[in-house]
């Protein structure tokens, strides 16, 4: 069986972005044959296609992104509790970028009738990173104080919605006056323009210079050190993305010296590293979605073969909310 993919064989710019045929074998034991209808676009998408070492790095050829929803088409031997037909999504599998792929059964959840495919696109890799964040990395509650770097984003606004749901204090920090609008939309209480204002300082004067419970940090190395300026004593320093590069070397001494601060560097791999865990978060993903704690938000929509422009887009910071690849 043909499809088409988008394919990298060497680091580099979105001009490395290949729409290629591919063959497809049939599914075999434990896997499935997926149709895609909608894929999310993300920035770990840029490191996989830019990185050659560090965390982010891949072997190459390989068909980038990593989260998608679509339509059953065959099951392979030994698939019980999947059957053809059936909507289903999945995230942190790599190999999203393409019309149809073969993946394992146990990855994937199933999507309620009443999310669409595009919304669960949309939300269900941001979405289960925001969810691990405010649930598991830090349990979030009322009246806690929030940092949230890139507030307009797609984690960064479903962060400040679910956050703002359970009742915690968001400041957020975009990264122009365009997208001041659209983190106070997401519950930002207060919001400050980096590179237009100084966030540390902006920080104190409104906690009071008392600062934030925890700091959850996509931006990394341009925000990192001020980031822990703005904690309280024992806060929480949370990096989840090097939008400007990777944090440089850190003394963890300075831990101590700030305030027996801690800091986390997780990742969401760790919360799908098996069926129980990944049916847990989808649950907790798909409760909050349907609740309402948070909603899609999609802000840009491309045909899978413009994958260039996208990628050209979401480097430049030019998108807000999430971005879907349409085969």
């Amino acid at each position: 069986m043909k499809t088409k993919a988008v394919r990298v064989h060497e680091a580099g710019g979105p001009e490395v972005l290949r729409l290629e045929e591919v063959d497809l074998p049939s599914p075999g034991e434990g896997e499935v044959l997926l149709r895609h209808t909608a894929i999310g676009a993300n920035l770990i998408d840029i490191y996989h296609r830019t990185a050659t070492t560090g965390q982010y790095a891949i072997a190459r050829p390989a068909t980038l992104g990593v989260e998608a929803a679509g339509v059953i088409e065959e099951v392979g031997p030994g698939v019980k509790d999947a059957k053809p037909g059936d909507r289903v999504a999945y995230w942190m599998l790599p190999g999203a970028y393409a019309e149809k792929r073969i993946a394992p059964a146990w990855r994937l959840v199933k999507i309620p009738d009443d999310v669409t495919d595009e919304a669960t696109a949309a939300v269900l890799l941001k979405g289960a990173t925001a969810c691990y964040l405010l649930h598991d990395i830090w349990k979030t509650k009322k009246g806690d104080k929030i940092l949230v770097h890139a507030a307009a984003g797609g984690v960064g606004r479903l962060l400040c919605q679910w956050a703002t749901h359970l009742g915690a204090t968001v400041i957020g920090s975009v990264g122009s006056a365009g997208k001041v609008e659209a983190a106070k939309s997401a519950g930002c209480a207060h919001v400050i323009v980096l590179g237009e204002q100084d966030f540390s300082t902006e920080v104190k004067k409104i906690t009071g210079d008392v600062g934030v419970d925890v700091v959850f940090d996509s931006v990394g190395k341009d925000t990192f050190e001020s980031s822990l300026n703005t904690l309280r004593p024992l806060g929480m320093m949370v990096n989840l993305g090097q939008a400007s590069g990777p944090v440089p070397p850190f003394d963890v001494s300075k831990l101590a010296q700030k305030g027996s601060i801690f800091l986390a560097k997780p990742t969401l791999a760790t919360f799908s590293r098996n069926r129980e865990v990944v049916v847990a978060l989808a649950n907790k993903l798909f409760k909050g979605l349907q609740e309402g704690a948070i909603t899609p938000d999609i802000g840009l929509t491309l045909p899978l073969d413009r994958v260039a422009d996208m990628h050209k887009a979401i480097e430049a910071r030019k998108t807000t909310g999430s971005s879907i690849l349409v085969p």
